[in-house]
């Protein structure tokens, strides 16, 4: 799966590479080689992050299906308990 960026993503992504390699290998590198740089790391690390987060998200869904008898369980048959301690404290 191609992954495509929004264009405003990606130009502060070009300048966030920009600015990692300045401060970090001391050199500076232009637009292009930013862009090219930003497009090997989509295609070659992209799906793997992609994959994993597909991974954590399935087995979170997962869970919470199986939570669901918990999570949203309500009791039933719940009405004359409640209001027979309140018909008693009345008479009473």
């Amino acid at each position: 799966m191609e992954i495509i960026l929004a264009k405003d993503v990606e130009r502060k992504l070009t300048a966030s590479i920009k600015r990692y390699v300045a401060e970090n290998l001391d050199t500076d590198i232009g637009d292009l080689q930013s862009s090219l740089f930003l497009q090997f790391c989509l295609e070659e690390i992209g799906p793997a992050v992609y994959n994993r987060a597909i991974s954590d998200a399935q087995t979170y869904m997962q869970e919470k299906a199986l939570d669901m008898e918990n999570s949203c369980f309500a009791p039933e048959s719940t009405y004359w308990t409640k209001h027979d301690k309140n018909t008693r404290r009345r008479k009473g």
